[in-house]
């Protein structure tokens, strides 16, 4: 079920799959972003016959993915948007870090109508390591990009098939850190092969990709923050954010939405005054169920982060 004759993009983004330490042994003391994403591709055999077609490498980032910002999910976006139009291309991966993979893939859901593959990949452990898992990491994620009808902005790591709403890290250093919570894997890649759970993700309406690809590479993003509902909160933090002109505030409730009152005080202060608030929720399965009356809008089926870039890019339109 492989798509032949066209191209698989490979976007390069750094992260720890391009990472390297100053000894083969060592998993967690390494630097990452250091080896360029043709490297990573020409140290796996076969990769370009399991592609079917011609591999494409741009490399349009080289960094930690802790430090992912806005400037770069432009510039993924614009490359993107253009492969995605381009009739040559059946398919793209980009490698990424696993710390923000999710809120990337969830931008890139956002802003894309992605009826071609787009497929996310990444390593828990550096390239120099003694047993990578970045190699069979981008085997998989060139397997899911050439599956005939494949679509949708996926994670792809340690065999297993994420949508990007639902992925999320979950674990700090095994090869498998993430899951989908409740909603299950899309699928699984066995032996450059794809086994599907469920099915492909729609492609989202382009509603902001025009706001997102028609600003400047330089021009400032929508300022949103993130705060926590917890035992013995305070409204302090929010109150401080409104008095430096912070735009939105998104916060991450205890259970189905509920806040610490001094708290909840306090994000009503800034409703008041014209700061945008969205209410998710800490707990990693289910998701928020909002009741008639609530003062703060609610963003179901979102994890914080993820409510986060919907509220960036809500102001942003």
């Amino acid at each position: 079920m492989q798509v032949s004759a066209q191209k698989i993009v490979v976007l390069g983004t750094g992260g720890t799959i391009a990472g390297t330490a100053a000894q083969a042994g060592d998993n967690i003391g390494y630097t990452a972003a250091q080896v360029g994403v043709g490297e990573l591709l020409a140290a796996v055999p076969g990769l370009q016959a399991l592609a079917g077609g011609p591999l494409v490498v741009e490399q349009v980032a080289q960094v930690d993915s802790k430090d992912m910002e806005f400037g770069i999910w432009h510039a993924l976006a614009q490359r993107c948007a253009a492969c995605l139009d381009d009739p040559a291309v059946g398919g793209i991966v980009i490698t990424h870090g696993t710390d923000t993979i999710e809120e990337t893939a969830w931008f890139l859901h956002s802003v894309l109508a992605a009826d071609k593959p787009v497929v996310l990949t990444c390593a828990m452990r550096p390239a120099t390591a003694l047993v990578p898992d970045g190699p069979q990491n981008l085997m998989d994620a060139v397997a899911v990009a050439a599956t005939e009808g494949a679509r949708g902005v996926l994670v792809v790591a340690a065999g297993t098939i994420h949508g990007a709403q639902r992925v999320q890290k979950v674990h700090p250093y095994r090869v498998d850190p993430f899951n989908s919570a409740d909603a299950g894997p899309l699928g699984w890649v066995e032996e450059g092969v794809v086994r599907l759970a469920h099915a492909w993700p729609q492609p989202a309406r382009q509603v902001h990709l025009a706001a997102v690809l028609h600003r400047p590479a330089d021009a400032a993003w929508p300022w949103v923050e993130l705060v926590v509902s917890h035992a013995g909160a305070s409204g302090r933090a929010v109150d401080a954010l409104v008095r430096d002109g912070v735009q939105g505030l998104v916060v991450a409730c205890t259970g189905n939405g509920t806040i610490h009152q001094a708290l909840e005080a306090a994000l009503a202060r800034a409703q008041a005054v014209g700061v945008r608030v969205l209410r998710s929720t800490r707990c990693s399965e289910g998701q928020l169920l909002p009741k008639p009356g609530d003062a703060l809008v609610a963003a179901p089926g979102l994890s914080p982060v993820k409510a986060r870039i919907g509220l960036v890019l809500e102001l942003l339109a």
